[in-house]
């Protein structure tokens, strides 16, 4: 019997009821830990880090997209300077959706705050509920705190404002929670396992790649320690589950990457060979930060290795957590070293990591698991007490050096209000977009000159605009002669034109992409539709199956739950 199950036991024995203080202290600590994190910028301003604009821009765009009355955008209208984009396919939906959740009912100078410590608070819970089943109440309390302040995630907040990694990064320890509950429970676990897994891909990709390794992994150990194949037949069926309650949104990311820059992501300073720890390239920014990161994640690892050398008896009581957690963190420290290029080049999807470090988010985990797993009398109050100092140390630290600012979110909020829209993300632009040769003050319909390629203002044309709204371009044109208009526009095949009530196929401008519409001399009625794909169909048949298929072990487990009351 673990230590963890003796204390159950003891607290469904007391007459008080002693099960619900861990959980209220746990919910405690995580909002007290999670307010700490965000006090400063009660003081000093947004943290604003590498992606604070995009991950803003995107929440300030989907709510204004609520208040025309689409619910799931797909088009980023406000994106390279009013010229838009598709980064809603592309972008898991689950951050900006919460981002732009809150900014319905807050001033969007809080929302970023509000953010950070809504998603500190369930790292804390979640990793709280995964240590609580495999250590005692008070370690498990200190497992919470440990990994909703732990210094990946303070570099999250303070350097790098990376919103939807923060939040794929408080749902790990639910994946965890599901995939070692497989080796208890059985099928039992494998909703939570499913719902987790789809949950990380709904909220950030490169952190959805992470977790796919990870819990492969994971799965493999389990195998061999247990020396059967179930968990691996088990676990393998949860991502499946998992990849299909994601289905709406990967279904579409993948068939549709093919239209755009996707290659853009992992270009130059992006491509992980120039980001392992203590990397050095032509650029003093950049080497700045990398060493900056690369001074953490080996912080990080000397303390991992302590926590595990502390803590090496313990690995008779639970070896089926045990072994997992030390085969990722070996995995993950080897990730982020040079050693492991030819990993990153060949294995499928790594490579849209960017960044080796990334592996720092399951080391961080298993980092606070192991840290506060460490029982030994002479040693845990002088070692929680150290780890308590160098989290803060390290904390003041990233707060000390990092960019803080006031009115980057009043800023963006007033130029998407005032249609001069914001900067794209590299890599989700359409194939034929050039985004650097675009116009800013380009009209919303204008003559395109074949011969240099120019877009001016319809002089030889009038337009009478009708309906200018993110998804659904109509407009009533008149010339003299045959022209040929560019629309303030980014061409991309989901774009459907209809001419006087007929479909066409639109023409891109080789200088800037934007859509072309030729048309004969005479007046028309012109309309651009953004039209839902086949892929997007697929992906929503995907979910719906998902869901449908995890009824089953949901409704079975709830079926076995009521009889056991019963009896």
């Amino acid at each position: 019997m673990t230590s963890a199950q003796h204390d159950l036991i003891a607290e469904d024995s007391s007459p008080a009821n002693y099960f619900r203080r861990p959980r209220m202290a746990a919910i405690c600590l995580a909002a007290l830990v999670a307010g700490a994190i965000v006090t400063p910028m009660c003081f000093l301003g947004n943290a604003s880090g590498h992606d604070f604009q995009p991950h803003v821009a995107s929440w300030i765009e989907a709510n204004h997209q609520w208040r025309q009355g689409i619910f799931f955008p797909r088009w980023a209208e406000g994106a390279n300077s009013g010229f838009g984009e598709p980064r809603f396919i592309f972008y898991p939906p689950a951050s900006w959706t919460l981002g732009a959740a809150l900014g319905s009912v807050l001033p969007w100078r809080m929302v970023p705050g509000a953010f950070i410590w809504l998603t500190i608070f369930v790292a804390g819970i979640s990793m709280w509920k995964l240590a609580r089943e495999w250590l005692p109440a008070q370690q498990a309390l200190v497992a919470a705190i440990l990994f909703a302040a732990n210094p990946y995630h303070l570099a999250l907040v303070y350097y790098r404002s990376d919103f939807a990694e923060l939040l794929a990064s408080a749902i790990f320890p639910l994946m965890f929670c599901g995939a070692f509950g497989i080796l208890r429970d059985g099928w039992r676990r494998l909703p939570l396992l499913s719902i987790a897994f789809a949950a990380i891909w709904l909220s950030n990709a490169p952190a959805a790649v992470v977790a796919t390794y990870s819990l492969a992994l994971i799965l493999v150990i389990a195998c061999i320690v247990a020396r059967s194949i179930r968990p691996l037949i088990l676990g393998g069926l949860a991502m499946l589950a998992g990849f299909g309650l994601a289905g709406f949104y990967l279904a579409p990311a993948w068939w549709e990457q093919r239209w755009v820059q996707i290659a853009q992501a992992v270009a130059t300073t992006y491509e992980p060979q120039r980001n392992f720890l203590f990397t050095r390239i032509n650029d003093p920014e950049f080497i700045l930060f990398n060493w900056k990161i690369s001074a953490l994640a080996v912080g990080l690892m000397i303390f991992t290795s302590l926590a595990v050398a502390f803590g090496f008896r313990q690995r008779r009581e639970w070896p089926k957590v045990w072994w997992p957690l030390i085969a990722l963190s070996v995995t993950s420290v080897f990730l982020m070293l040079p050693v492991s290029a030819l990993l990153w080049r060949n294995l499928p999807e790594l490579k849209f990591l960017q960044f080796p470090w990334r592996w720092l988010l399951p080391l961080s985990l298993a980092f606070a698991f192991f840290a506060a797993a460490v029982r030994s009398q002479s040693w845990q109050w002088l070692w929680c007490l150290s780890l308590v100092c160098v989290i803060w140390a390290t904390g003041a630290t990233i707060a000390g050096d990092a960019s803080w600012d006031s009115e980057d979110v009043p800023a963006l909020v007033a130029d998407v209000g005032a249609g001069r829209g914001y900067e794209g993300i590299e890599g989700f632009q359409p194939r034929d977009a050039k985004v650097d040769e675009l116009d800013d003050e380009s009209p919303l319909v204008g003559e395109f000159d074949p011969e240099s390629g120019d877009v001016g203002p319809p002089e030889d044309t009038q337009v009478n605009i009708q309906r200018w709204t993110v998804e659904h371009k109509v407009f009533e044109a008149r010339s003299d002669e045959p022209v040929t208009l560019a629309l303030k526009l980014l061409n991309y095949p989901a774009w459907e034109v209809r001419v006087d009530g007929k479909a066409m196929t639109a023409d891109t401008a080789r200088q800037t992409g934007q859509l072309l519409i030729p048309l004969a001399a005479g007046t028309h009625h012109v309309e651009v539709q953004f039209r839902r794909t086949r892929d997007r169909t697929i992906g929503l048949v995907l979910s719906a199956v998902s869901v449908l298929a995890l009824l089953v072990p949901i409704g079975l487990t709830l079926a076995r739950t009521r009889r056991r009351k019963s009896s």
